[in-house]
């Protein structure tokens, strides 16, 4: 059958805006997702519907479409997004609405199902990881637009090619291929350049967005359209396939895709093949996303300039410390930003971050505000904060959960009205780890430099919860030969301090040349906790990167 040929328009809630009206006029396209959704999202969206009933949706997709609903109907483009958010069947209608508004005939679906709140007391909202079969059903059933709720970010890929191409449940390869596509496409312009370790290699100020054309055997070629910006190569495609995965098995509801087999190739210009995806089942279990509010928070930055950093820093928290007692978690960070004889004031500064949490938002509120303010004429030489404390928000916090498949009841809501039931995986197998594949030879022994680990390999970060993954790759395979034996879990604790107390475990993907390392524990309570500085471990590899170890000349 015909390649079908997939593009992305928005890699979050918040992406840019003109993305879907640039894929629609920039070349072919068979179908356009969005992913609108992250664990961050749903707690924004379950404060919106606290506030309103008939919200809990992405807006700027209606707004998107708004613009670009006639043009995708023009082009004969279905478009398929997890926009619906918390509330699927309302994003549903106003799509409806809006199509009657515009005069646009289009035939509009939605998925539902994954939305297990009743069932978790005290949660804001607990959704289930849905498969693509209930898209496929819509999309079968002739749906033009298609939205969902909490499915997996591939599912926005595997739906349309189960229904383009025919696949059953148990065309284990197939989908697994169609999941890496999902994958490598679900975060938008980060597999055609952004956020890339070596962005200087191509012109990233206005990367395009990526596309997948996609084969019935499940092989696909990541590209974009003609005369956008960026590039894709192995390893922008590299990066993006590391991103918040863990280990060789990457699990979904459909399947459990190994990443040890993913093979790329570069295909010509701004084209890689992804080839080689095997499948296994899929486990018996569906993850579930639970966000609940976990109290308040307050934070304040206190600028520390000039001679005598440390001492200015012990003399405010002295003074801030009865304001603290009661509060039930306190964290300090000592930020020495600040350089020797700096020609700035700015870069003579360093920052004492203070973050307070509590279950009563008054302990967090004025308590905290008005310590702080009230040191201005009493505290350090040269004292000032970079904004004055608030009131203390509201802060949430991400638990995964699992439950068995045959709980979640998936549905199909067809384009007039019909409810398809989607049964949940025929066959499973339980998750088990795969083991470690032999190290490759080491490189022989020469003289070293000690120099940033960046210059010899990249890296890309993000969250899962409460913990981060740092994919760590090289680019040659002598680089390869001395960062598998070079960077093991020990040595990245060594170069991660925060780490260093933390499990860390390490998957070798020798197809990739690349490490993929899971951090436990780092990020707290998740994103919207903000536990730490980079609250979503967005900049961890690039730390990492920065680090110096002793390097091989011949390497640099």
């Amino acid at each position: 059958m015909s390649v079908l040929r997939v593009g992305n328009a928005s890699g979050f809630y918040g992406d840019r805006f003109d993305a879907m009206r640039e894929m629609l006029t920039g070349g072919p396209l068979d179908v356009l997702t969005g992913d609108y959704l992250a664990e961050l999202t749903m707690l924004i969206l379950g404060r919106d519907r606290m506030k309103d009933p008939d919200a809990g949706y992405a807006r700027t997709f209606l707004r998107q479409l708004e613009e670009c609903l006639g043009l995708a109907r023009e082009r004969g483009v279905r478009v398929v997004a997890n926009a619906g958010g918390l509330n699927p069947a309302g994003l549903a209608d106003a799509v409806r609405a809006l199509a009657g508004r515009l005069g646009v005939p289009v035939r509009v679906a939605h998925v539902e199902g994954d939305d297990l709140t009743a069932a978790h007391p005290g949660a804001l909202a607990a959704h289930a990881y849905l498969g693509g079969f209930g898209i496929a059903q819509c999309l079968r059933a002739g749906a033009d637009v298609v939205v969902t709720g909490r499915v997996t970010d591939a599912a926005l890929v595997t739906g349309p090619a189960a229904a383009h191409f025919g696949w059953g449940p148990t065309e284990y390869d197939r989908l697994a291929g169609a999941v890496v596509a999902g994958h490598l496409l679900e975060c938008g312009a980060q597999a055609t350049g952004g956020n890339y370790a070596f962005f200087r290699d191509g012109d990233v100020r206005h990367p395009g967005f990526p596309l997948a054309e996609l084969h019935a055997d499940g092989t696909c070629v990541i590209t974009k359209h003609d005369g956008t910006g960026g590039f894709v190569d192995v390893g922008t495609v590299t990066a993006q396939l590391l991103y918040e995965t863990g280990g060789a098995r990457y699990a979904g509801p459909d399947v459990t895709a190994r990443l040890d087999t993913v093979r790329l190739t570069q295909d010509g210009p701004d084209r890689v093949r992804v080839e080689g995806v095997r499948g296994e089942p899929p486990p018996p279990t569906l993850k579930v996303g639970l966000n609940r509010l976990g109290g308040f928070r307050n934070e304040v930055a206190f600028v520390l300039t000039g001679l005598d950093v440390e001492a200015k820093a012990a003399l405010v928290r002295a003074q801030m410390e009865p304001a603290l007692a009661e509060v039930s978690d306190v964290r300090w960070d000592l930020a020495r930003t600040d350089r020797p004889d700096a020609p700035t004031e700015e870069t003579a500064g360093a920052l004492l971050r203070l973050v307070v949490r509590d279950a009563d938002q008054q302990a967090v509120g004025r308590a905290l505000s008005g310590a702080a303010i009230e040191l201005a004429l009493a505290s350090y030489p040269g004292f000032h904060v970079l904004a004055p404390p608030g009131k203390g928000a509201p802060y949430g916090v991400f638990d995964a959960l699992h439950v068995p498949q045959d709980s979640v009841d998936h549905v199909a809501v067809l384009h007039d009205g019909r409810r398809i039931s989607v049964p949940g995986a025929r066959d499973t197998a339980d998750l088990a780890d795969v083991p470690e594949p032999p190290l490759p030879e080491p490189l022989p022994p020469g003289p070293v430099r000690r120099a940033p680990l960046g210059l010899v390999a990249g890296a890309r970060s993000g969250d899962k919860g409460g913990d981060a993954n740092v994919g760590v790759w090289a680019r040659t395979d002598d680089a390869w030969r001395w960062l598998a034996h070079e960077l093991t879990a020990d040595r990245l604790r060594e170069l991660i301090p925060e780490a260093r107390d933390l499990p860390v475990t390490r998957h070798q993907l020798p197809h990739l040349r690349a490490l993929n390392f899971v951090v436990e524990g780092i990020l707290g309570e998740g994103v919207a906790a903000q536990a730490r500085f980079d609250p979503q471990a967005k900049a961890l590899g690039e730390w990492l990167r920065a680090r110096h170890l002793d390097i091989p000349e011949a390497l640099l």
